[in-house]
């Protein structure tokens, strides 16, 4: 597993061979529990009320771009420490389980098995990402792992991968396949419904990774044709 963005040949040279860029969070995995719980106790340490529900929809953004939407005018400051006590908590022994949702692990395996390679590409902290990686034990089937990254930014990240399509829940994940000029699999397993995600640019949308198999292999049969 690579850590770090490594040039590739952009989609147009990767005529035959996948690389397919999946999102993280609530997309291979159900982290809501983790990452609500986390966020909901970072915040009440500060003196900050939410509830849950008002953190789901922002699951996949970079929690220092999050929280000034949660919490309106918070300072610097504070949401430095905020996002380093989430991040001390949501690494804690005792941090809800993040179970694998279904389909991913075989789509993984199914890019693999095809020749080609698998990317992911998150907003998540980059040594949250692989840990979480790790814990479900999706890391050996992930070639390049990149963390930090959002919507536009994913999108750069794909074009200088090479890669030939992404997969994600969000509609940050749509803005990023438009981005790098790669066909979307969007998927429902996160906040957002067919709707929100084809108002934000997608075509092709599926309830979970399940569907993933009978899409690649179109997939796959349109870069070789």
């Amino acid at each position: 597993m690579s850590t770090a963005p490594t040039p590739g040949p952009g989609p147009a040279a990767s005529t035959a061979v996948p690389v397919v860029g999946f999102d993280l969070d609530l997309t291979l995995v159900d982290s809501a529990q983790r990452i609500t719980t986390c966020v909901v106790a970072a915040l009440a340490e500060h003196g900050v009320v939410v509830r849950p529900e008002d953190v789901r929809s922002d699951i996949g953004v970079p929690l220092a771009l999050a929280l000034p939407r949660l919490v309106p005018g918070i300072g610097a400051a504070d949401l430095e420490a905020v996002v380093r006590r989430y991040r001390e908590l949501q690494g804690a022994p005792d941090a809800p389980a993040v179970p694998v949702l279904p389909g991913a692990r075989e789509a993984l395996e199914a890019v693999r098995a095809a020749g080609g390679r698998t990317l992911v590409v998150s907003g998540k902290a980059q040594a949250a990402l692989e840990g979480v990686l790790a814990e479900t034990g999706l890391a050996p089937l992930a070639d390049v792992v990149v963390g930090d990254r959002f919507a536009e930014q994913k999108g750069a990240v794909l074009v200088e991968l090479g890669a030939t399509a992404y997969v994600g829940d969000h509609p940050g994940d749509v803005v990023a396949a438009l981005t790098a000029g790669v066909p979307g699999l969007a998927v429902t397993t996160g906040s957002f419904d067919e709707a929100g995600l084809r108002a934000a640019g997608a075509t092709t949308v599926v309830a979970d990774l399940t569907a993933f198999p009978a899409w690649f292999a179109g997939h796959v049969a349109g870069l070789a044709g």
